[in-house]
């Protein structure tokens, strides 16, 4: 599958099959996300994989109420989480190189993005899940100070069809010159 045929047909997956995750597999979506660009290369991020089905439930319970993905992270066979190291990206000497401060989230989903890329062209299925206490999954995990949770995402093998939703046309989101300008 080629790059612009992925990201037109990736779509968010919510119910998955039982069917496992090679770890062959697997290598190759990390190592796409490895692969992501970074603020000065920083590579801020780390990834966590979590096959346990009782470390799973517990991260479902740290879900919004009503999350349409909880049962996918208590289902999936895997749950990828990422983390970033804070106050990396985005800084140069220890001190904040623009008005937005630290980049992390940035770094994050560029490295999410290839991760979900990767997996829809290698036949898997994931869905960002980024709505859930972050404080609560930081504990499950043991995550250390100076790190943040920032997204989740299940994967594995999709089980039926996702639904295509619409996009906005070229027209309503790009401009000339200057922003509102057609």
């Amino acid at each position: 599958m080629d790059t612009l045929e992925a990201i037109k047909t990736r779509r968010s997956i919510r119910r998955y099959k039982t069917t496992p995750v090679d770890d062959n597999i697997l290598a190759q979506v990390l190592e796409a996300a490895r692969w992501s660009p970074s603020w000065a290369n920083t590579q801020c991020w780390r990834f966590i994989i979590v096959r346990s089905d009782s470390i799973k439930a517990e991260l479902a319970g740290a879900l919004s109420t009503n999350n349409p993905a909880t049962n996918a992270i208590k289902t999936a066979p895997i749950v990828i989480v990422v983390c970033t190291e804070l106050k990396k990206s985005g800084f140069y000497r220890g001190e904040a190189s623009t008005v937005r401060g630290d980049w992390f989230m940035f770094d994050a989903g560029l490295a999410m993005e290839n991760l979900v890329l990767a997996a829809h062209a290698l036949g898997l299925g994931t869905v960002h899940v980024g709505f859930f206490d972050q404080r609560k999954v930081e504990a499950i995990l043991g995550v250390p100070e100076g790190f943040a949770v920032v997204e989740m995402t299940p994967l594995g093998y999709p089980d039926g069809e996702a639904r295509v939703t619409p996009r906005k046309e070229l027209t309503e989101i790009v401009f000339n010159e200057k922003f509102g300008a057609k």
